[in-house]
């Protein structure tokens, strides 16, 4: 139609050298070889022409109509919603995964939404502050609170969460912070607060399980952890700044990612970009399927940072809050010495090895009963060459309580094996 439009704007021959005929649906111009008067006896060429061009006319018109959607259906399907056929050569991704179609991502994200946040909740902290700083320098104390998020893992009331939301003790030398003494809990679509009591905490791993009186809870649905991978679709769940239930999304940014808090102490962790901030601590992080796939944790921040939480992998708390629950701590093999990192200048400059320096044994402890000694340079474990006590507590960490683990000591420029039954950490 346009391009005939097109033919009739540009022709600038006399008007008395053509004539229009409209047609349903169409426009076509006819042209007429010249000026001379045509016989009206003509049927053929006056009559039956024009009309049978009309009935071609619309036959195309209409053709083109129902082929126009035949061809939109082929390509977009007859939902109008896109769809692509492709050889598998097509369809194979760079990446570690086959690529899909993010036309359904909000979907997706209203989908996992309403699946975990039933099974998260609010938590509220309340402690005493003690100043140590006053006028008439007298103490002062006043109340405190702070506010976390947990992770529903029974119908009757256990939850999850972090260690640091539920363990508030602190001390400086200008104020102390007690322990808790009131925790609260509040559902999702429910404004009561339920008094929570603290099952049992670990500081190492930073999880703690705390319990409401109440049943018929929903559960959270566990993933695997160990089988997620970079990229794929991540949603941090939890009550940033005390505004509960609230999601954010983003993707897994790394896995097994080693990062080490301002305590010093090191955490292999799920990396995300989903905005995790003050209050999402002891939240869920989960994947498309509504799924957990890690505990959030702790974020990065500074002036040049953005995007940067991490969350504990879910596979390495099951462990952990199955014995929080049965035995309010988490039961780990115990050495009981005291080490030191020996790097290579500080070994050379004290006339000792590589390892890790001896500085106290405790008395009656796996240790002490090993013959373990103050001094004593331990250099290989189970083996292993070892020069920091990280690496130490890895190796001590594989074994459970009451297995031999063989240590190697240097004790006055002499090699000695060692064989320790591990006690249980007090």
């Amino acid at each position: 139609m346009e391009n005939n439009e097109q033919e009739k704007t540009n022709n600038t021959v006399n008007d008395s050298k053509f004539k229009t005929v409209s047609n349903p649906g169409t426009y076509r111009t006819v042209y007429e070889m010249d000026n001379k008067p045509k016989k009206n006896s003509n049927f053929g060429r006056n009559i039956v022409v024009p009309f049978i061009s009309g009935v071609v006319g619309c036959a195309v018109v209409l053709g083109t109509c129902f082929g126009v959607t035949s061809i939109r259906e082929q390509i977009l399907g007859t939902d109008g919603s896109s769809s692509s056929s492709s050889s598998s050569s097509e369809s194979k991704n760079i990446g570690t995964v086959d690529q899909v179609s993010l036309s359904n991502y909000s979907d997706t994200a209203v989908y996992a939404a309403n699946k975990i946040l039933p099974s998260i909740v609010g938590i509220k902290i309340e402690y005493n502050v003690t100043s140590m700083f006053s006028m008439f320098g007298n103490t002062q104390s006043s109340t405190a609170t702070a506010t976390g998020s947990g992770i529903i893992i029974s119908e009757d009331g256990y939850i999850l969460t972090n260690n640091h939301v539920v363990s508030s003790s602190e001390s400086e030398s200008y104020y102390q912070v007690s322990e808790a003494t009131k925790v609260t809990v509040t559902l999702f679509d429910d404004e009561t607060e339920y008094e929570a009591k603290i099952v049992g905490t670990d500081e190492e791993t930073d999880l703690a399980v705390i319990k409401i009186e109440k049943t018929g809870l929903t559960k959270a649905e566990f993933a695997d952890s160990d089988s997620i991978k970079v990229g794929e679709f991540a949603m941090a769940v939890g009550s940033p700044l005390g505004l509960q239930s609230s999601v954010t999304c983003g993707i897994v940014s790394a896995v097994n990612r080693e990062v080490t808090d301002t305590d010093g102490k090191t955490y292999t962790l799920i990396q995300t970009d989903a905005a995790i901030n003050a209050g999402n601590s002891g939240g869920a992080l989960v994947n498309s399927e509504g799924k957990v796939i890690g505990v959030n944790t702790l974020k990065l921040t500074g002036q040049d940072v953005e995007g940067m939480g991490f969350a504990i992998p879910i596979n390495s708390t099951t462990d952990i809050s199955s014995q929080l629950i049965e035995f309010s701590k988490v039961r780990r093999p115990y050495i009981g010495i005291t080490g030191m990192d020996l790097d290579a200048e500080t070994a050379k400059k004290n006339n000792l090895v590589e390892g890790i320096y001896v500085k106290d044994v405790e008395t009656f402890s796996a240790g002490e009963k090993a013959g373990i000694k103050i001094g004593d340079v331990i250099v290989k474990a189970d083996g292993k060459d070892i020069k920091t006590m990280d690496e130490l507590n890895e190796i001590k960490n594989s074994h459970s309580i009451g297995d031999e683990m063989k240590v190697t000591v240097n004790r006055d420029g002499q090699e000695k094996e060692l064989t320790i039954t591990l006690g249980e950490q007090p």
